[in-house]
């Protein structure tokens, strides 16, 4: 028997381990147990209470992601532990205008503040998603989607934040 998480909800890490030591029990028939990408929160120990079982996790890409609150976003999304960087990006916005901001990624953690920098890399809309979401695998394939960056380096700064640190996605269209 297969089990396949779609979503996956805690309000706290221990309401979430409590949550896994349910789905993990000993006497589940389930054995294998498949996290949909963007099922879970980015919290890594979360897998730690399904030892005794298989875990998998695919690659599924929602057909339509649309952030609509960019701060917030980039505020709640997981971000390398390892990496340290500031990038002025500009982004087009709901009215079709551009909209500049300092994205600074540190700790783990991110945000963006609005600046007047001149943009080392430019998105639009449905370019942001991707990149959000993970979809940009390499600079290739950003440069191919159309991102432009003024520097080679800061778009794989960019792409490795987010290709290899899947995030939460519990909203999909």
């Amino acid at each position: 028997m297969s089990l396949t998480v779609h979503d996956f909800w805690a309000a706290d890490q221990p309401a979430a381990a409590a949550m896994l030591a349910f789905l993990g029990r000993h006497n589940t028939r389930a054995r294998t147990i498949t996290f949909r990408r963007g099922a879970l929160p980015p919290y890594p120990t979360l897998l730690h209470g399904l030892r005794h079982h298989r875990t998998t996790a695919e690659a599924w890409h929602p057909w339509m992601l649309r952030i609509l609150n960019i701060p917030e976003a980039i505020r709640l999304r997981g971000w390398p532990t390892d990496l340290t960087t500031a990038v002025p990006i500009e982004t087009e916005n709901e009215t079709g205008g551009k909209d500049r901001w300092m994205l600074q990624i540190k700790a783990g953690a991110a945000e963006t503040i609005p600046t007047n920098a001149e943009p080392q890399v430019t998105f639009t809309r449905r370019q942001l998603a991707v990149w959000y979401a993970g979809g940009y695998r390499s600079t290739t394939s950003a440069r191919m989607a159309g991102v432009h960056a003024l520097s080679e380096d800061t778009l794989a700064a960019l792409v490795r934040s987010t290709a290899q640190f899947e995030p939460w996605l519990p909203d999909h269209f």
